[in-house]
Parts: C-alpha cells; sequence; structure tokens
C-alpha cells in the first residue's frame, strides 16, 4: 500500500529541528500528533501500509513554537506560526515523504524519497 514521513530541517542553524510538534489531518480529523525527535523526525512513519489510505491530508508544523522555543527574536504576531502543507495521497503509490526546510520568514517542501 504506502507510507508517509516527514522530516523538519532549520535551515537558519543549519540544525534538524528537534522537539518540533506536528499534527497529522485528513480532512477535520486529527489522525496523529507527533513531536520531532533529535534528528527531527518521527520515530516512526507517519501512517503505514495499515493506516494508509487515500485522500487529502495535512500536516500542521507549529513552527512559531519551535522557533520562540529556540531562542528566534519574533516579532508578535510570528510571520510564520503554524504551517499547513495540504496534499493528496493516492492508493498504490508506494513512500510519500513531505520534508520542510524551516526559517522564521520563510520555508519550502517538496515530495522527498
Amino acid at each position: 500500500m504506502g507510507s508517509l514521513s516527514t522530516h523538519v530541517l532549520n535551515t537558519a542553524s543549519g540544525r534538524p529541528a528537534a522537539g518540533l510538534r506536528i499534527e497529522l489531518f485528513q480532512g477535520s480529523e486529527l489522525v496523529k500528533e507527533i513531536v520531532t525527535n533529535k534528528d527531527g523526525r518521527s520515530d516512526a512513519a507517519l501512517l503505514s501500509d495499515d493506516e494508509f489510505e487515500s485522500g487529502i491530508y495535512e500536516l500542521r508544523f507549529h513552527a512559531g513554537d519551535y522557533l520562540r522555543s529556540e531562542g528566534s527574536d519574533l516579532l508578535e504576531p510570528a510571520f510564520l506560526d503554524v504551517i499547513i502543507i495540504r496534499f493528496g495521497l493516492a492508493e498504490g503509490q508506494g513512500h510519500y515523504h513531505v520534508p520542510l526546510l524551516l526559517s522564521p520568514y520563510g520555508y519550502s517542501t517538496y515530495r522527498g524519497s
């Protein structure tokens, strides 16, 4: 079937974003909530073969809280607070990896491998 994973890199510090809270939603339903480990990753797949189903999902990265905890001098309100990435998962498409490259004033993402 398929799986879903993510990781977050803090491009301002050049380090993995450890301790960043991420929520996974399918529609309005919260599917999973994790906090990134020391490598900026989840300890296990966000969705594995048994949980994987096609549909529209959102990853909500709580970047503002993370950046504040790292000592970033953010204006209030922060330019980036919760970063929402909405994407589709199709059955039979194998592994999806959605990384986030983060700084206080910008981010990028892509479908990784």
